[in-house]
């Protein structure tokens, strides 16, 4: 059965590059906006996940699986015209793209992992206390829209300097929705659902990667650690994070896109 429509953008000629993004985002939240993709001579398809930004709701609320998520990669990939192409996906889109690249490893010319949040082995009462997190903002955006979701999140945690910033972009970003119920589905789905069942999984992992982490300081949702595991479990792979004291590479679509282009290049 064909999976929801997708919203897909595609710009730019060249080797493949497809964008993912993370949970509550939209394709215009993993390079921010920034076309230096394109101009650098690549193909860049991009797309809001299925209950995000104008891409239509799952079939049933319990249907954003990382699976699902995954089939839906291969869709956009297909109706592309791309046998093969670099994955570069944020959080949820991190996710997505391993348990991709893990199913069809010869359709993924390089990887690029972004901010990773899932590690495989979180201690049961941390993960009851963190899924409890996502029903708040989940029963937050359904009951009180854009500032529900803000109010039930709180306290993002972060260093004084970046709440502002962090906060804002919460708000810009939960605005570009057009099916909010379907996103507070998403926000209870979604973190329910595993893209590996432990990090040995990654060692599977054949294609070139590249992982982009970000302090705990400016990012404590995912954590530096994770991003460490990462790198240190697939074969290969290079770590990438910003130094002490800066704004995280993955804020920067500039500098991001330079990251995604470098392995791009590369890649076969």
């Amino acid at each position: 059965m064909p999976g929801p429509d997708l919203h897909v953008v595609s710009a730019g000629d060249g080797p493949a590059v497809v964008l993912l993004h993370g949970l509550t985002a939209t394709h215009r939240y993993v390079v921010h906006g920034s076309r230096a993709l394109e101009r650098g001579g690549f193909r860049v398809v991009a797309y809001d996940a299925r209950g995000h930004g104008a891409s239509d709701p799952a079939p049933s609320p319990d249907a954003y699986t990382y699976p699902l998520l995954a089939e839906d990669l291969g869709r956009v990939m297909d109706e592309a015209g791309l046998d093969r192409a670099v994955l570069a996906g944020a959080s949820m889109g991190a996710h997505t793209a391993l348990r991709f690249a893990l199913d069809h490893p010869d359709r993924v010319a390089g990887l690029v992992l972004i901010t990773p949040a899932h590690d495989g082995a979180a201690p049961e009462a941390s993960r009851t206390k963190d899924l409890a997190r996502w029903d708040r903002l989940s029963d937050g955006l359904r009951s009180g829209g854009v500032q529900g979701f803000v109010a039930a999140y709180g306290d993002p945690g972060v260093k004084p300097e970046w709440r502002e910033t962090v906060l804002k972009v919460l708000e810009q970003r939960l605005s570009r929705h057009e099916h909010p119920d379907a996103l507070a589905d998403a926000l209870r789905a979604v973190p329910r659902s595993a893209p590996f069942d432990t990090l040995a999984d990654l060692g599977w992992i054949g294609a070139p990667t590249v992982v982009v982490g970000d302090r705990d300081s400016a990012d404590p949702g995912h954590p530096l650690a994770v991003a460490i595991a990462y790198a240190d479990t697939i074969p290969g792979a290079e770590l990438v994070v910003e130094e002490e004291g800066e704004s995280p590479i993955a804020w920067s679509g500039g500098r991001l896109s330079k990251v995604i282009a470098d392995l791009a290049r590369t890649a076969r």
